[in-house]
Formats: structure tokens, sequence, C-alpha cells
């Protein structure tokens, strides 16, 4: 029998702290797998399949995350559907937006640019709770220093330095469209430090742990230990840098998806 397929894009907000990243994997707990469940609840059924924008990695936590949700037999009832999703939706997922898409949509291209986001903060041991969203080193840092060096990170550059494990066919040139140090001003709650501060980096798309790596890489510009020579070093083609220092992943957070 001849099944009608329906596309829809949802709009995800998730704190990523109790996860094992988005994608589906035996075993563990992932965002794929708990939105998985649920929509199984809600429909009924399990003729269906979910494709993220981006798969965030474990702990990664997002304001802005576009999922597309592709329905086999009957159409979602959009004004009944999300209130019902939300309900059964642990806590730390909400679904902002639920829409029809066509055919043609394709959720691995349509994004233009995303927007990460590394909170932190340095010079006192920050309260526990702060721990889900942001990094802190208790160490001083060299800001400034260390705002120069996000600079450098910007406009198109060879970051197989920053390449997780990269493959012959991993595609290393990537163009940063912002990268910058700043205050932050995005998130706050009252057991985080006086002063956090984020690194905010915006392009098409990144490699795996390439902003962990460039967060890790721009602390340890902080602490004195790379200087921004070593920086501009690291994005050339023709020079190989083992940069070892992977932040956790609980300070970062997919911020924006512009479609």
């Amino acid at each position: 029998m001849f099944q009608k397929r329906h596309y829809y894009l949802i709009h995800l907000q998730y704190l990523g702290f109790r996860y094992h990243g988005w994608q589906k994997q035996p075993d563990v707990l992932t965002l794929e797998r708990m939105v998985s469940r649920t929509l199984q609840y809600v429909l009924g059924h399990s003729h269906f399949k979910l494709l993220a924008s981006g798969r965030t990695d474990a702990k990664v936590s997002a304001h802005m995350q576009y999922v597309e949700l592709f329905l086999d037999n009957d159409p979602l009832v959009l004004e009944e559907f999300l209130p019902l999703f939300n309900r059964n939706l642990p806590q730390d997922i909400k679904a902002l937006d639920v829409r029809e898409v066509d055919a043609s949509f394709n959720i691995i291209d349509a994004p233009k640019q995303k927007e990460y986001l590394y909170l932190f903060a340095f010079g006192a041991k920050s309260h526990p709770f702060s721990a889900p969203f942001m990094y802190t080193v208790i160490e001083d840092l060299d800001l400034e220093r260390m705002k120069e060096a996000a600079q450098l990170f910007k406009g198109t550059h060879d970051f197989k330095n920053y390449a997780y494990k990269p493959n012959p066919e991993t595609k290393t040139i990537v163009t940063i469209n912002e990268s910058v140090i700043e205050a932050n001003n995005a998130y706050k709650a009252n057991f985080f430090p006086e002063k956090s501060y984020l690194f905010r980096v915006r392009g098409k798309g990144f490699k795996r742990h390439q902003i962990r790596l460039m967060m890790g890489a721009l602390f340890d510009v902080g602490e004195g230990k790379l200087t921004l020579q070593d920086i501009e070093n690291s994005l050339k083609a023709d020079t190989t840098m083992k940069l070892e220092r992977i932040v956790p992943a609980s300070g970062l957070l997919l911020h924006e998806v512009v479609l």
C-alpha cells in the first residue's frame, strides 16, 4: 500500500549535560533516542525518522537546533502536536516550533551559518551549579592576548591541526566568519561568577572537536604556553602542530543556526 510521506522542521532547545550527544548509540542515553521515544509515544507508531542539522557531541547544549522529521502515514495536526510533544519531552528538551516543509528541503545543506558559543570564567573556582554551562580555569588568564589570538582564526584557513583524528578525505579548509572573545552577556544565572566570558565563533560548518581545540589553544595563549605566532603557524597548510588541549564539552553551546 502506498504511504504518503510528510516532512516537518522542528526547532529544538536542549541542555546536553546528561546526554551522550545527539546521535543515537547503543546502550547510552542520547538526545536522538529521547526525542524518538517521545515521538513514538505521541504519534502512536514508529513510522518516521529524524535527521538533525548537525550532531552535537556529548554534553554540548543547543539554544537553536533544527531537526527534520520524515513522517509516513497521517500528517501532523500542528496546533495539537506541539503542546503534546512538549508535555512528554523531558525537562531538559523543549520544542519551540514545528512547520511543514516540502520534499526538496535538505536539513544537511540548509544551514547557511552556525554560531557556537563557549562559556568560560577564570581566576577562582565557580559555583558547582555552573558546571553544565561553562568551564572555569582557576588560574589567571591574559584575556587581552586571548582576544588577539581569537581574531587570527577569522578568515579561510587550513584547520587540519584543529580537526580531531582527520582521515585523508577530511576537508580541513574552513572559513570562519566571526571569531571573538567577549563578556558573557548572552546567558545569566545567579550562581554564575560575577564575571564570565564567551568565545563566539561563526561559520558554515566545523570539524569534529574543532571549536573545543580552538578554545583549548586560546587558553594556552592566555596561560603563556602558546604565542600569537604559534596560532598563526597552526593555521598554515604546511605546518603540523600537535594540539592536545580539548576543553570540556559542557561549556559549548550551539547558539544559532541560520537557514
